[in-house]
């Protein structure tokens, strides 16, 4: 371990730091406990927190990831740092708190969908500070992924949030930012004052449909890229569920349809269409095709339980987009 500022710097196997990543994740990590529908009083042990998840699932989708956190020196620690190190992201921007723990939330799941109870009051990563970012590693990177849950966990990580997008920014990375707005957090005006005020400072922009209609107030999909666009969006992909996905710019705009697949947990999806949709940006795609394999990608991993273990492989994603032109 390095200890800076009195944190325990997570190190790699290799003991030495990667010169450069494709993009750097920063926000909560959160053991997952989800409800399996053969008994209602079973959980299945998994890991969870959207950046987290999005930085996995770049992984897998052949990305160079980072993350940033803190974790508890916990045995719930541990096991993400486990995680991301079999999963191939960096942990050289993950801090152990000793203390603090690695928060947890619960995932069961009725005819309304899946319900989330969460156990992360004061948790290690709700103590992110900005003087503790690991500066080199942002400015190092090509994008940084952040999201709203981030900045409604504690004062401390916003403020961090907003430190690592003025870092990235000033290096010359492009910004990825999920509202991912959750009310049990904090209150709708704040809310909607800090994610206006951050979606000024992204690149991109990768909101749900659901989330858009608290946050703007229009109920059709032209009203909220509208909104986006005039708040400061540059490119937006609006995340619409089993409706598939809006891509737009202020010049051309861009409806990719849903795919009808079986829904078994509907944890992470989001998620994973961010890893996939930033992962294929960094790569070169134009937007429109980046979030056809995004919505590949995340209609794949809507199939299994849990935030982490569908999350899909590149050649899975690409098996399904070739059944869209089996002739190819």
């Amino acid at each position: 371990m390095i200890k800076v500022d009195g944190d325990e710097l997570a190190t790699s196997r290799e003991g030495s730091r990667q010169p450069g990543v494709d993009f750097v994740a920063l926000g909560e990590p959160l053991i997952e406990f989800n409800q399996t529908r053969g008994s209602r009083g079973e959980y299945l042990q998994g890991f969870g927190g959207d950046t987290s998840n999005c930085a996995i699932a770049a992984a897998r989708l052949g990305a160079r990831t980072a993350y940033v956190t803190r974790v508890g020196a916990d045995a719930f620690g541990r096991m993400f740092l486990d995680l991301w190190r079999r999963e191939g992201v960096d942990v050289h921007g993950v801090a152990q708190d000793a203390d603090a723990p690695t928060g947890i939330y619960f995932v069961s799941h009725g005819e309304a969908g899946h319900e989330f109870s969460y156990l992360r009051a004061g948790s290690a990563a709700s103590r992110m500070r900005p003087a503790t970012l690991p500066l080199e590693l942002i400015r190092a990177t090509k994008a940084l992924h952040v999201s709203g849950i981030s900045q409604a966990i504690s004062d401390s990580a916003c403020d961090t949030v907003f430190a690592a997008i003025e870092a990235a920014r000033a290096a010359g990375a492009r910004v990825a930012y999920d509202s991912n707005l959750r009310l049990k957090l904090w209150p709708l005006a704040r809310a909607r004052a800090v994610i206006t005020a951050t979606i000024a400072r992204c690149d991109w922009f990768l909101p749900s449909r659901d989330e858009m209609e608290q946050l703007s107030g229009a109920t059709e999909p032209e009203s909220m890229l509208d909104w986006c666009h005039a708040k400061g969006a540059p490119l937006v992909a609006l995340k619409m569920g089993a409706e598939g996905a809006w891509v737009s710019t202020r010049e051309t705009r861009t409806h990719v349809p849903g795919r009808r697949v079986e829904c078994v947990d509907a944890t992470g999806a989001g998620d994973c269409f961010d890893g996939a949709f930033i992962t294929r940006l960094i790569a070169g795609d134009e937007p429109g095709a980046a979030a056809r394999y995004a919505n590949a990608a995340a209609a794949l991993k809507i199939g299994g339980y849990g935030a982490v273990a569908p999350l899909p492989r590149h050649a899975d994603v690409m098996a399904l987009l070739a059944r869209d032109c089996p002739d190819h």
